[in-house]
């Protein structure tokens, strides 16, 4: 499978730089997916999962602050992300493409359903919230940043999120690079952009076909939440994984895969 780097210059003013890589038959009429990352990491976290979406062509950009993206001090609200989102599929010349959004990245791509949906064909939801406000766990910790952030403290962040399935040393400390690479007004201006945001259901109906997948153990987004994403958008499909925490891409990216070809094989 053939796969480049290509860096896009956005109508949003800002470059960043995308994987691309063809499906396995290299057919050009392929199901194009785009995926987008979670706060604080970089299209590396799909590492695991892109040689799996073998029948796919796959788009991974790095978003706005984070990996090798550019770093501006500001255009970090949830709508200016989306925005971003809508740029990278218009400066790849994609129409329309299925949407794979790993945690604060399926809360992108659940604006960008609303705000553009015809750019949506299907979302995938992996580990997504419904709402981030009001949620403060570690927003007073990221306030409190200053550069140049120190790797301890980066480490130290990724226990937020308690594992339980051996996740692959490399690929740990490949987040922590990525967290590295952030200036520190990046780590609080994506934080305060998400939790400052309107959720986007309580703003505008997600109509395009949905799966949710979520880990049974996740203490950062109440099942509840979980159910009550999947109710408001019509049709959606809820899938939960027993002994998994929130980062269900770090923890089962076979699962992940499996069960997103699956769903978007499912549509045609």
């Amino acid at each position: 499978m053939d796969a480049e780097i290509r860096d896009l210059a956005l109508r949003t003013g800002i470059t960043v730089p995308c994987l691309v890589r063809d499906s396995t038959d290299g057919d050009a009429d392929s199901p194009p997916v785009l995926l987008l990352h979670a706060w604080g990491e970089s299209r590396g976290s799909f590492d695991r999962l892109i040689p799996l979406l073998a029948d796919f062509r796959v788009y991974a950009p790095d978003l706005r602050g984070q990996g090798e993206a550019d770093k501006p001090e500001g255009g970090y609200s949830l709508a200016e992300q989306a925005e971003d989102a809508a740029a990278i599929l218009e400066a790849l010349n994609v129409p329309r493409a299925a949407v794979v959004g790993s945690s604060s990245g399926g809360y992108v791509a659940q604006q960008l359903a609303v705000t553009h949906p015809e750019r949506v064909a299907a979302l995938v939801l992996v580990g997504s919230p419904l709402s981030l406000q009001g949620r403060t766990t570690f927003a007073d910790e990221v306030d409190r940043l200053r550069d140049p952030l120190d790797e301890d403290w980066v480490r130290a962040s990724l226990s937020w999120f308690p594992l339980h399935h051996h996740v692959p040393e490399w690929y740990i400390e490949d987040r922590v690079r990525d967290g590295l690479r952030m200036p520190a007004r990046a780590w609080k201006g994506i934080l305060a952009g998400l939790r400052e945001a309107t959720p986007p259901t309580d703003t505008g109906t997600i109509e395009a076909p949905t799966l949710i997948l979520c880990g049974a153990q996740d203490k950062l987004l109440p099942r509840g939440d979980q159910e009550t994403l999947a109710a408001r958008i019509p049709g959606a499909v809820l899938k939960v994984y027993p002994d998994v925490g929130h980062v269900v891409l770090w923890e089962c990216p076979e699962q992940v895969a499996e069960d997103t070809a699956a769903f978007l094989a499912s549509l045609g």
